[in-house]
């Protein structure tokens, strides 16, 4: 009699749409793997590229350049998609709970949520503040500003970002370029960082630079300035008072403060760290659930210290896909090891970019800014399946 050859179906489940599984997606719809029922839960049918973000802002890439279309991956790699929240999990039935009431069996189970900004603790910055992660919400919020200033670009309009590590300098200087050239005539930007100098994990060069960089183009700097509330004010705007006593009125307040994670993740079992992110080993698995892997923003790797950064999001989606792949053919899986020093382009909003790696930095050229974007166009093409 002739044996059976059938190959025993399994289930993996994708959470979250973010860089590591979009790369995931793509990897299995070019190298499809018998046996695999594969399905992605994310709340939005497009997901940003954080690369390209910033100069989707200051008015260089259109919406469709910079967004991946999570619809069209899912078809390609035979993927099922549910556009979805994810609410909770149910980890000894292997279960994920959506909002809509959906409850999903998985054998294997990935996520990469990303994160969101710490804000609700501080009076006000709940209401509000504009966050910027979930990106969708901030690019609504954006888009509303834009057609404001369109209409009316010689009203004063004036706008503060808090945190001024890299993601709210670029998106300060983004924001800056984007509004005047839209026309806007009587524009304040005003940047909010707690300690006395921005970017604080970055080399002292590159602070130095982006510092003058800043100033250069008249955003207003507030360093050594811990925003201590955020309450509404006459006229619409919103009132920043800082623990020193120092009070501005603003149109706009987007929060770029530090990453925190879904409150689902920590209330589910999985083991995580002090602030709730999933706790992964050297191939990126759960050190508390073998059946549960995590990359990008969401996962701390217990044996290296990673910046929540997308360039590390983007290096893992291989070697995450590797994995699941191994997990499925019962293979042993393959530890991924993080560079230890990597090239950061940061937009300065004008067509030039800064990079820096290690202590190597260079100062703000058109050149860079081309090099970045040749970098974040070939990345984006991999995803245009026709």
């Amino acid at each position: 009699m002739q044996a059976n050859t059938q190959p025993i179906l399994k289930n993996i489940v994708l959470i979250g749409g973010g860089h590591s599984h979009s790369i995931v997606l793509n990897l299995f719809s070019n190298n499809p793997v018998a046996g695999v029922n594969l399905t992605l839960i994310t709340p939005d049918q497009y997901t940003p590229y954080s690369g390209m973000l910033p100069g989707h802002i200051a008015g260089f890439y259109n919406y469709s350049q910079c967004h991946i279309d999570l619809q069209n991956l899912s078809k390609f790699a035979n993927a099922q998609l549910y556009l979805d929240q994810v609410v909770g999990l149910d980890l000894e039935n292997k279960q994920v709970f959506c909002a809509n009431g959906s409850a999903i069996d998985f054998d294997i189970l990935s996520i990469d949520i990303g994160s969101t900004p710490a804000k609700l603790s501080l009076p006000g910055a709940a209401e509000y503040t504009i966050a910027a992660k979930p990106v969708k919400q901030l690019l609504e919020h954006w888009y509303k500003l834009q057609e404001m200033v369109i209409k009316r670009p010689q009203k004063p309009l004036c706008i503060s970002i808090v945190g001024g590590g890299a993601g709210g300098v670029e998106l300060a200087l983004s924001m800056l370029a984007g509004l005047q050239k839209l026309g806007s005539e009587n524009l304040e930007v005003h940047l909010w960082q707690r300690t006395g100098e921005l970017m604080p994990n970055h080399h002292p060069t590159v602070r130095k630079i982006m510092q003058a960089v800043l100033i250069n183009k008249g955003v207003k700097l507030h360093l050594g300035e811990n925003v201590c509330q955020v309450r509404p004010a006459t006229n619409e705007k919103v009132e920043i008072q800082s623990e020193s006593g120092l009070i501005l009125k603003c149109d706009r307040v987007f929060w770029v403060t530090q990453a925190s994670a879904a409150n689902w993740v920590k209330d589910s079992g999985i083991t995580t760290d002090e602030k709730g992110f999933i706790l992964v080993n050297d191939n990126l698995q759960s050190v508390s659930h073998p059946q549960i892997f995590a990359a990008g923003d969401i996962a701390t790797m217990i044996n290296y210290h990673l910046p929540k950064a997308g360039v590390f999001a983007v290096r893992q989606g291989k070697p995450l896909y590797e994995n699941l792949r191994r997990t499925i053919l019962n293979k042993s899986l393959k530890p991924y090891k993080p560079q230890k020093e990597y090239l950061s382009l940061i937009g300065t909003g004008d067509g030039r970019a800064v990079a820096t790696r290690g202590d190597f930095t260079l100062p703000p050229h058109q050149l860079l800014w081309h090099g970045k974007d040749c970098i974040d166009r070939r990345f984006m093409a991999q995803f245009r399946h026709s």
